[in-house]
């Protein structure tokens, strides 16, 4: 498996693997998926190439050995030392092997690296308490801030702020 920055030539396939991730009935072949809660697509192609097109932003993808996409997390520069850990997902097929850590761990290198980000931050729905215990195992931890849902929905959500200090560029070498 190969971990690396997106191209734009990855981005029809990865759309795929995001909407089969959070979206619809193979979501639930995995145990992160939000199909109970939200319904739609859960990004499209133009907002993916316009993260390809930002600066700020990074889109990490990762790659099975025959160079499918199988996995992704963003990466935002949000100044002051902070980037936010975004549109983690992994092929429902593939979760639980561990390749959610990996991506993490190279979303925070690339973080510290490329941002100078001495701070990760994310946000999840609160109700996905499941979600929340297994970040913070990977040593995030809830910052006490709650943002509302980006989209208005009858029912509301809710999303809580996780956040976890990074090395610094000189831990890094």
């Amino acid at each position: 498996m190969d971990i690396r920055l997106a191209t734009p030539a990855d981005l029809p396939l990865l759309h795929r693997v995001i909407q089969r991730a959070y979206r619809g009935d193979s979501a639930r072949a995995g145990w992160t998926f939000e199909s109970d809660l939200l319904s739609g697509p859960r990004t499209s192609l133009d907002t993916l190439a316009k993260i390809l097109a930002n600066p700020a932003e990074r889109l990490v993808v990762a790659l099975d050995a025959e160079e499918m996409p199988i996995g992704c997390v963003q990466i935002t520069d949000r100044g002051a030392g902070i980037a936010y850990l975004g549109l983690l997902c992994i092929d429902p097929a593939r979760q639980a092997a561990g390749l959610g850590r990996r991506l993490i761990a190279a979303a925070e290198d690339h973080a510290a690296r490329l941002f100078t980000a001495s701070l990760m931050e994310m946000t999840v729905i609160d109700s996905r308490t499941e979600l929340i215990a297994w970040y913070q195992r990977r040593g995030y931890v809830l910052t006490g801030e709650v943002r509302p849902f980006p989209i208005p929905l009858d029912s509301p959500l809710a999303m809580v702020v996780l956040a976890k200090a990074l090395a610094t560029r000189n831990d890094l070498g």
